[in-house]
């Protein structure tokens, strides 16, 4: 028996899970992919926004003016990498008078650090802007983070506090006996738990409906996005923006904290809330309305392309609602990832009007060693580190530097990934220019030696995912 179970191991539900881990409570999360941060968390443009654009008094204005003012401390007790870079939304002439309404209302938003800049303080700070732009909003309290990282590391401290996480978990029933509520998977598996809370991000609408809660509805929108080599990522110092529309804040061009440059996502309506696929019609409107802001985009630099899948609500605005014991969170699009911190302290408050009550722990652990500390160290403090192991000066991902004592050190910390994917979510093993190319060989077999499992079950993000079917020489 739980006190809370968690539906979605995401972002929403990873910094859920890490406030509620420092009550004496029993608490696990529930997710139906082989690894946490598997879904809109996983693919996104990976940007804090300040908080300027959402309307006035709304939930989106609210929690991500809170979340923004919040995550700068987040990451830095969770060991995230986290850069306050600054963002512009950059515009025409004719198009001043939607940069003067944003700034307009992001005062009103109460976010600080806001200025409308003239052509030539614009250009004076991005000289590879297009010449023609002649104005933008310019909020200094924008930033970058990764979202994957930040949800590992939310969800491990989690765990490390006494949270359980149980993987490959897709909800297919939910009944209330008496007091509890019995949650039941599709592969039969059954837990209970006092309370629920409903993070399931794009099926969020389907979890909902499992609780007897029908009143709204969830579809997922394509954002397509290409990721370009490191040797890109000074091309802009700030994340650039064009004025937003309808379908959201438009595409970006922006460095990411790991020093690539990012060019993203398209917006699109689609029904398959599991179709993530790229096409060439997003690739060539990333082309043109990425030239509209930024001169010289080197797209030819491109390493690796990828599509998000953002879960739009029926109402406009975030859904966030309790009733009878159960927490609802849907709809949490942009900026989703920047109010995750807010909406976690905002679901404790909501908990305990439901009836929650437990005492707060008091060997809490607040913070979580960062997953890149090594790369961070001193040549003499990598070398006393290897005299011990030696597995730390053996370097596996050529492209980022990645040892296999970092590999195994990351498979033997929570949540333990078991796939492919998930070793290069937490060590970017397999993020570089060859993008796995000359190290996924190497990384399942640590895996398989590590996991004392064989080596063709490994896959490559869970389920059908198979990479190697057999081998061809050695082990007979």
């Amino acid at each position: 028996m739980y006190d809370i179970a968690i539906i979605g191991a995401g972002v929403v539900g990873g910094m859920i899970a890490r406030t509620l881990s420092k009550y004496d409570a029993k608490i696990c999360i529930l997710e139906k992919e082989n690894d946490v941060a598997m879904g809109a968390t996983r693919a996104n443009s990976a940007i804090v926004h300040a908080g300027f654009d959402a309307k006035e008094g709304s939930f989106k204005a609210r929690f991500n003016v809170r979340g923004s003012e919040m995550m700068e401390q987040v990451a830095k007790e969770l060991g995230v990498k986290y850069k306050r870079n600054g963002a512009l939304v950059v515009g025409f002439e004719n198009e001043r008078s939607e940069v003067e309404a944003l700034y307009e209302r992001g005062i009103k938003n109460g976010v600080k650090g806001l200025s409308v800049l003239n052509k030539e303080e614009l250009h004076a700070i991005e000289p590879n802007l297009n010449k023609e732009l002649t104005c933008a909003l310019l909020a200094e309290t924008s930033a970058i983070i990764c979202p994957y990282e930040l949800t590992i590391a939310a969800i491990g401290n989690a765990m490390d506090n006494g949270a359980e996480l149980l993987l490959n978990f897709k909800v297919e029933g939910v009944k209330k006996d008496a007091d509890t509520f019995r949650i039941v998977a599709a592969d039969g598996r059954e837990i209970e738990a006092k309370y629920i809370i409903n993070a399931a991000g794009l099926y969020s609408d389907d979890i909902a409906a499992l609780t007897g809660d029908c009143d709204f509805s969830v579809h997922a929108r394509r954002g397509e996005y290409m990721l370009l080599d490191k040797e890109c990522g000074n091309f802009t110092e700030r994340t650039i923006f064009h004025t937003p529309s309808k379908m959201g804040k438009g595409i970006l061009v922006s460095p990411t904290v790991d020093g690539n440059l990012l060019v993203g996502p398209t917006a699109v309506d689609i029904d398959d809330k599991s179709d993530n696929s790229t096409t060439a019609e997003g690739f060539a409107t990333l082309r043109e309305k990425a030239a509209e802001n930024v001169y010289g985009v080197p797209l030819f630099k491109v390493i690796t392309s990828f599509t998000g899948l953002r879960a739009v609500g029926s109402t406009g605005d975030f859904i966030i609602k309790s009733r009878d014991g159960v927490i609802t969170l849907a709809g949490i699009e942009s900026p989703g990832l920047s109010s995750a911190p807010a909406i976690a302290e905002y679901v404790e408050e909501l908990l305990v009007k439901e009836g929650f009550s437990a005492d707060k722990k008091t060997n809490y652990i607040s913070t979580r060693k960062p997953a890149h500390y090594f790369r961070e160290l001193s040549m003499d403090e990598k070398n006393e580190i290897i005299k011990k192991d030696s597995r730390y000066g053996k370097i596996v991902c050529r492209c980022e530097s990645i040892t296999e004592g970092e590999i195994v050190e990351a498979i033997n910390t929570n949540p333990r990934p078991t796939d492919l994917d998930g070793v290069k979510r937490r060590t970017r093993s397999g993020m570089g220019r060859c993008q796995g190319g000359f190290c996924s060989p190497t990384i399942v077999e640590i895996l398989a030696r590590e996991m004392n499992a064989p080596f063709e079950s490994i896959t490559k993000f869970g389920g059908d995912s198979i990479i190697n079917y057999r081998k061809t020489k050695g082990d007979n």
